[in-house]
Order: structure tokens, then sequence, then C-alpha cells
């Protein structure tokens, strides 16, 4: 499907939903939400069919086709049962106030006095609309001008007409019995024409059809079409006339249509049962009167599934007529005088209603045929838009959407196939729409047919329109939104992430949940795919290693969280958990990244006292773990060749540094860093894991910095030793630390100490406790 589609519908979407308090503006006919989807759907297959490099199947057009045809059945629906219908004046009531009334004014209050019929009216006008377009024979240049030259030739020479060929030119010279027919070109002109007739009755196209019959010379056809016309007479029918007070141009004449209406429908009734009719003939015929006795022989033209409903409303709407005209005793033009002398007592308004409950019922029951009914060409019956378009004419469009998501659910669709956009972005689209003009939905079939389509906007890279459909879940929005920002991963860098968090904000989601959960999310994704904090202590030195994926997304998990000042709370709570665990997994270099990330607001926070505490003890750690590289960076400056001052230089920076890291390390060892609660929970013991490696890791490297710096600075062998005094010292409880790793750290941390301590006695002597007596 085109991205722009997308797109476009969304665009749409967000129009009407600015404006959903105004019920007018989102059914308008021409800029309403139905009529604005219609014509993004028709624009799309006209820019496929006008383009020679459309990459669109005809499969996927036929199915965009029938989607602008579904849209349009709505807009043409939905209004009126969504407004309070306008009051009418009673089939009886016109009757009786002017017995002379013209049946098609008689019609148009039947019509108005039946919601169903009115809607079946325009269901038939829609059906008419989207009919395909009418087939136009070839044009002829007389009437029967091969068979007539055969008469003729016949006639002029004596040999008499050639046996089998009708010997009048009448319109009946067929259908006399005798088995004569016209030539063999006429005979082809003439199914032709009536085939092409009965596609423009069938697309409701009469005035053309009467026209169609004028060119081909057959003016009797014309007017047994027009014979279809209800009868009028604006003059005595109580109508209004124009604001100027002038008749239309139609009433020049009078009256219009057909005043003996009832004969004339008899009469094609007759026409379509007649068998010794041609099959294109008696088909028209029963097009233009449809009733039950001439079904079978209008169905027998109906190809597709729009035909077959065709068939059915036309012959429900004429027949809901005819039953209503009969009860009105068919008015003076059908019944004449002795109607007017015994006009039938109007029934109760209980009466009225129950016929009406009754024919309702027995029309939905025809209706439902619909649903199983065979057909020749095109989509079957129990396609998804079939389905649809008859759930909407029967007003079930909960249990349309009830079905559809249970088809979701149970993976009925194929979510690969070229339908499965086209088909979700519709239902979604339908939920919104009932949603905006308060009609009641199920909203957990909702929720189901919204998220299969946020899958298909996912599918398709549209990242910027999940925000507003994820919005449209109600409850589940955050968590869906968060989900969606979940799966992106490692994918969006951190400006497309906090452009998504400024989505949520303009589609009325709360973007600090949003956040929150999204990071948590992605915390816990992340945790589930990473080893546990389990096991040998690891060595800080092998694990610097470049980081995985995985790694990489616990790190920038915390981004969610750092955006807004109302999520720092929750990003200082997580980034000591994601601390907890590099620095516990022995990866240092990440935790360090991680902070230098974090925003400097996080360290202003001082509740709760235990996790800001805790905070507090990282970015000591991290200082203290910059000052030992300061001094190993230094210590790489020193070069064999260097004169007086630049070596005093060097030196005075080299012991500077020296003492800094010392100060640092003995300050940090001498306090209650990351020292544990007694409650032994899972914190506790991240905590304990992490003073196991790295009081241990401080020690000895700034144990090996001293000893290393002692012919530069001597006091700094003293310092070493001295340092032994406070690991060994019971009130700091770092003797505990070493003991781990079967003692391995303690066994380095003695042998660093011994060489210490034979340093100190290299310059003469036997006391090894001189040096620190100095």
């Amino acid at each position: 499907m085109s991205e722009s589609l997308y797109s476009s519908c969304a665009d749409v979407l967000s129009v009407c939903q600015a404006a959903k308090d105004d019920l007018a503006a989102i059914l308008d006919p021409n800029m309403g939400f139905a009529p604005r989807l219609r014509q993004l759907c028709r624009d799309r297959i006209t820019e496929a069919e006008n383009s020679a490099s459309s990459d669109v199947s005809q499969e996927e057009l036929d199915i965009l086709r029938m989607e602008a045809n579904t849209w349009g059945l709505l807009q043409a629906i939905i209004p009126a049962r969504k407004t309070e219908p306008e009051p009418r004046v009673h089939p009886r009531t016109l009757l009786a106030t002017n017995p002379y009334t013209p049946t098609s004014t008689l019609a148009q209050a039947i019509m108005d006095s039946s919601v169903l019929l009115t809607e079946l009216v325009v269901v038939r006008e829609w059906l008419h609309e989207t009919a395909p377009q009418p087939q136009h024979p070839e044009a002829t240049t007389g009437y029967w001008k091969f068979t007539k030259h055969n008469v003729m030739q016949g006639l002029r020479t004596g040999s008499g007409i050639r046996e089998g060929l009708v010997k009048e030119l009448d319109p009946d010279a067929m259908n006399r019995g005798d088995g004569r027919s016209l030539a063999a070109d006429d005979a082809g002109s003439e199914k032709s024409l009536a085939q092409a007739l009965y596609s423009f009755v069938r697309a409701g196209r009469l005035d053309e059809a009467v026209e169609l019959c004028r060119k081909a010379h057959q003016p009797w056809r014309a007017a047994s079409i027009r014979g279809s016309l209800l009868f009028q007479w604006r003059a005595i029918a109580n109508e209004q006339r124009n604001d100027d007070g002038i008749d239309d141009a139609d009433d020049a004449e009078g009256w219009q249509g057909n005043p003996r209406r009832k004969l004339w429908k008899s009469t094609c009734a007759r026409a379509a049962l007649n068998p010794n009719l041609p099959d294109p003939e008696r088909i028209l015929y029963a097009a233009l009167a449809p009733c039950p006795q001439t079904f079978s022989i209008l169905k027998s033209a109906c190809r597709t599934w729009e035909d077959n409903l065709w068939a059915q409303i036309s012959i429900l709407c004429e027949e809901k007529q005819t039953a209503e005209m009969i009860k009105l005793g068919g008015g003076f033009w059908d019944g004449g005088l002795a109607v007017l002398e015994n006009m039938p007592s109007p029934p109760s308004q209980e009466e009225d209603a129950a016929e009406e409950e009754e024919w309702e019922k027995e029309a939905t029951s025809t209706l439902e045929t619909l649903g199983s009914v065979h057909v020749e060409d095109g989509p079957t019956a129990d396609h998804a838009f079939h389905v649809s378009q008859l759930a909407i004419i029967l007003d079930r469009t909960s249990s349309l959407l009830e079905t559809f998501a249970a088809g979701l659910k149970n993976g009925n669709f194929d979510p690969e196939s070229s339908e499965y956009p086209t088909m979700t972005r519709f239902f979604a689209h339908l939920c919104l729409y009932l949603r905006m003009i308060d009609i009641t939905i199920p909203p957990l079939a909702t929720q189901v047919i919204l998220e299969a389509y946020l899958q298909v906007l996912e599918a398709a890279g549209q990242r910027e329109l999940i925000a507003m459909y994820a919005g449209a879940l109600g409850d589940n929005a955050v968590e869906r939104y968060a989900m969606f920002l979940t799966s992106l991963e490692l994918t969006a860098d951190i400006n497309e992430r906090r452009l998504a968090l400024t989505r949520a904000r303009e589609h009325g989601l709360d973007v600090h949940r949003v956040a929150v959960v999204t990071a948590e999310r992605t915390i816990d994704r992340a945790f589930e795919l990473l080893p546990q904090m389990k096991g040998p202590l690891p060595s800080v030195i092998t694990l610097q290693a470049t980081p995985s994926d995985i790694e990489l997304l616990l790190l920038r998990s915390i981004e969610w969280t750092t955006f807004e000042d109302g999520t720092h709370d929750t990003a200082l709570e997580q980034a000591t958990v994601i601390l907890r665990y590099f620095l516990g997994a022995g990866r240092v270099s990440l935790a360090k990244n991680l902070m230098e990330v974090l925003p400097r607001e996080l360290a202003s926070i001082d509740q709760p006292e235990e996790r800001a505490t805790e905070y507090l003890h990282y970015r000591q750690f991290f200082t203290i773990w910059d000052s030992l590289d300061r001094v190993v960076e230094c210590q790489s400056l020193e070069v064999s060749i260097m004169n007086r001052d630049t070596r005093a230089a060097w030196l005075s920076d080299y012991k500077g540094l020296m003492d800094q890291a010392y100060d640092a390390v003995v300050k940090l060892l001498t306090s209650d860093w990351m020292m544990p609660d007694e409650t032994g929970d899972r914190r506790s013991r991240e905590l304990t894991r992490v003073r196991q490696i790295y009081v241990p890791e401080l020690v000895l490297r700034l144990h090996v910095m001293l000893y290393a710096s002692r012919e530069h600075v001597p006091e700094n062998l003293k310092r070493a030793l001295e340092l032994a005094n406070i690991v060994a010292d019971s009130r700091y409880k770092l003797y505990d630390d070493f003991l781990h790793l079967d003692g391995r750290r303690l066994g380095e941390y003695l042998d660093a100490v011994r060489r210490a301590t034979i340093a100190g006695l290299e310059g003469g002597g036997s006391d090894p406790f001189k040096i620190i007596l100095l």
C-alpha cells in the first residue's frame, strides 16, 4: 500500500477528530470523514491506473475500489441514522386532504413513513452509483436494416420472403409463435441492445437508456422504459414550488410519468415470464419491474454479489411500495372514482407499527440470505467487504467488528496477504469513525482491531503515525505506544526518541507515563537476554571488550526517562539498577558511559535518601576511577630525554595527581561506600558484589601506583604500606571484601605488600617496619 495513503488517512482522522464535537462536519456529504476516505481511495486508484510504473496489483486495486464503495455506503446511510427525521405527512392524510394526489407524491410519503424502506432506497441508489459502467452497443443506421432489406427484396423480386424470416417489421413480429426470426445481424444487434439497456437500468441511468433506444430507432422501447416513472403532477399535488413561484421546466406540460403504472408493471411481469421472448428481453423487463414472480429471471443476470444485492433490494422496495399503495386503494390514478367513494378506514398506530415490524423482519430475513449467495464473478459473499456492507445495511456494526476482531485473534487472516493492510486500515478507521459520531462499538474488539493496524503501520515503517492510533486505545494507549517505542530498540537515535515522546503529547497521551513504561519494558527485555549477575566475580581488566547490542540497549534504555524533568525520579531509580548490573558484571566502561549521559539534575534529588546516597557513591567512584586513569596517563608521559624544567613540571603534576588519587581512595575506603543493609534483598546482594569487586580493585590499583612511583616520590612507598593498615582495620570492614574468588585477590594484595616491604629494605637495615617509622 502506498505510504502516502497511510499518512493521508491519518490527516483525515486528525482533522475530523479536531471537529469531533461538530457532528454535521463529520457527516458532511463532501468534507465529512467517510467522503474524504472514499476520495482518497479513488485518488489512489486513479493514480495507479494512470501510472505506467505503478506496482499496485489488480487485486489491490479491486480491494481499494471495494473500500471506496463501502465508505460511500456509510456516508449514504449513517447521516440519516444520526439525525432526527423531519415530520412527515402520512399518505392517508394526503389522500384525505387531496383524493387526487399523484402516485409519485404518495410513493414519497410511503417511503418517508418507513425508516427501513428509506434506507433501502438509499442503498439502491448507492448500488446504482457503484455499478459497472453500462455497455454501449454498436451504432445502427436503421431499424432492423438487414431484415428490412431481405423482406423488401423478396417482395420486389416476387421470390417471396425467405423461409424463417419475419413477414412484418412491427415490434411484436418475433413473438407471434410462428417460429420466425430476424436476420442474423439484426438478431445480434437486438440482443446487444437489450443487454446494454439492462446495464443502464442496473446503473439507474434510465434517461440514458431512453436516449439509447431512440438512437437505435426504437422509440417504442424508450416508451416502455419511461413507463417505470411514477405519475407526477405538481399542480394538483399541493407541493411547494420554487421560491419565485414559477414551476420547474419539467412541469411545462403539466404532468409527467405513467398514470397507468400498475397496468404497465403487470405487463412487464408477463413479458418477463414469457418463454417465447429472448432471455435478454425477459431480463430487461424483470429489471424494469422487479417482483418475486420474476426474481428467478432477474437473478439469472446477476453475476456479482452487488448484482444480487441490487436485485433483492429492488424487489423489496417495489413490493413495499405496491403493498402500501394497495392499502390506500391505489388512489384515484390507480383505482379510479370507486376508490374515492370507498376510502378504506385508516388503521391505528399500533396496527401500522405491527405491520411495519413484520415487514422489517421479512426484509431482514431476505437480506440475510445474501450472506451465503453464490456469485459468478468477483469477490464471494463471505469477503470481508461484502460482509461489512451487509452488516452496515442491517445496522449490525457492533457484531461486524466483533466478528472481524475474532478472526484476527484466531489467525483467520494472513498478515502477508495483499488485502490485509487495506482490511485492517478500513476496520480501524471504521471503529474510530463510529466512535466519533457516538455509535456504540465493542471496546475489546476495537482494541484488537486497532492493535492489528498498529502492527501494519509498524511493518510499513510509519513510526510517526503510531502515537495517533495508539492514543485511540483509551486505557491501553500508554501501554501500546510504549510497546511500540520499546520495539524501536537501537534503530532510533536520541533525537528520534525525543520526537516520539513529543508525538505522544500531541495525541493526548501521558508523556511521563509513556516514558516510564517504555524504559521499564526496555530494561526488562535487556535483563531477559543478558546473563544473570551470579557466580564468580569478574575480572575488571579482561571485561572491557566492545559492548554487545543488548548491553547498549540496556544503556540507552535510560534515555526515555531523561527527557522530561517529571521523570527524573524514575531515571534515578533506573540508573542505579543499571549501574549495579554493569559494575557487578565488571563492565566499568559501560557504567561510566551511563553516568556521562545522565542529566546533572539527578544529583540534586535527595529522596529517597537510600537511592540518593547510592547515586552519590557512584559519582564518587567514577571520580576516583578517572583520577587513577589520569595518574597512569601522566606516568606514561615520562621520557628519558627531559630537561630539568620539563622534568620538574612533570614530577610536580605526577606527584599532585598521586596525592589526589590517594586521598580520594582512602576517603572512600574509610566511609560506608556501597555498604549494603541487613535485609539481604536483591539490591543488598548486588551492592555486596560491587564492593567485593571494586574495593580490592581500588586498593590494588592504588598500591601498584604508589609502589611504582617510589623512585620519583619515595614517601609513596610508606603510603603503600600504610594503606595495608587501613585495609586491615576492622572498623572499615575492607578485609571481608578480599575473601572471595578463593582468596585470589587477597593473595594478590599480600604479594604486593610483600614486595613493598622488601623494597623498604633496599636502603639498608633489617627492620621491615623502618620505612613506616621514617
